[in-house]
């Protein structure tokens, strides 16, 4: 292994070429959000004993009602994609920005308004519907972005993925010089996930062997690449100067490219999933709307 070889800028190039779009940010940002969420119910809960909020008066009755609003708002975005005179009405991702905002922002409404108590029974079952509907929204935009462009982006197919994993794994080849059995086994890797393009499918088992077995992919080809810098290493004085380096530029590598892998190998797995989902969520949605009607009803006319 020549000096030349081995002092190609390889930690620059893969850190600086075009990025894989896993998604590791936008999930990063997603869960500061619910973070956020959990402090401030929590927050709520730890305070509730000292009843700052009444249901029956002032800013809880008024939360009461934003929350409701806010839930029954919901319905806006599911309109806007099946009304035509919507569409002109702004792009289809801030509508389902504000559909999810609303979607934490009613129930957090809510469980302030009722100050974490539950009440009568009419109430239980409009908070628990809440709830449901609230869950199942979270649940469903998981679902929707492992099978759509980014959060906002349009519906991605399987074939797409496909190839943003194959112009990916040219990228590992940079890698050869150093961890020739490491670039082998993502070749194969990719190959594997290739070879049902004819059916426009990857089987249900394979998706559901890749949910449970990537962290050991990812420990297992970690491992694979350390083994080779280790050995050439020795053989080398430059790659031994420049083995860190090399490491973390290998280890980005792994991680993002086992996430994109993931996405080929789990995209039927959610595509069905988000289809279920599709049929089980409308039920729940208006079961809620018409407990909170009854809920409203019985407030103010007893």
């Amino acid at each position: 292994m020549s000096e030349t070889a081995i002092n190609i800028p390889l930690p620059r190039t893969v850190a600086t070429d075009k990025k894989i779009p896993t998604g590791v940010s936008r999930n990063g940002g997603t869960v500061r959000w619910y973070l956020l969420l959990a402090l401030v119910i929590t927050l709520g809960w730890l305070v509730r004993e000292y009843e700052f909020i009444s249901a029956q008066e002032g800013i809880g009755y008024w939360l009461g009602i934003a929350g409701g609003t806010l839930m029954l708002a919901l319905l806006l975005y599911p309109l806007r994609k099946r009304i035509r005179f919507m569409h002109r009405l702004g792009a289809t991702k801030y509508w389902f920005r504000m559909h999810m905002v609303f979607g934490l922002l009613g129930p957090l409404f809510i469980l302030y308004h009722s100050n974490f108590h539950l009440g009568s029974f009419n109430s239980r079952v409009a908070f628990f519907s809440m709830l449901l509907v609230s869950s199942s929204g979270i649940v469903g935009r998981h679902f929707y972005a492992r099978i759509h462009r980014g959060l906002y982006g349009r519906k991605t197919s399987l074939q797409e993925a496909q190839q943003e994993l194959a112009a990916s794994i040219e990228k590992s080849h940079g890698l050869a010089k150093f961890t020739p059995r490491l670039v082998a086994r993502l070749d194969a890797l990719a190959a594997d996930l290739q070879d049902d393009a004819i059916r426009r499918t990857i089987g249900i088992r394979r998706s559901l062997k890749w949910t449970f077995t990537h962290m050991f992919v990812r420990l297992s080809l970690w491992r694979t690449a350390r083994l080779e810098l280790r050995v050439a290493a020795i053989a080398s004085p430059v790659v031994d100067r420049d083995r860190p380096n090399i490491m973390r530029a290998a280890s980005r590598y792994i991680r993002d490219y086992t996430v994109l892998a993931g996405r080929v190998a789990q995209f039927s797995l959610y595509e069905r999933l988000f289809a279920l989902w599709h049929i089980l969520h409308l039920p729940i949605f208006f079961l809620m709307v018409l407990s909170a009607f009854v809920h409203v009803f019985a407030v103010h006319a007893y």
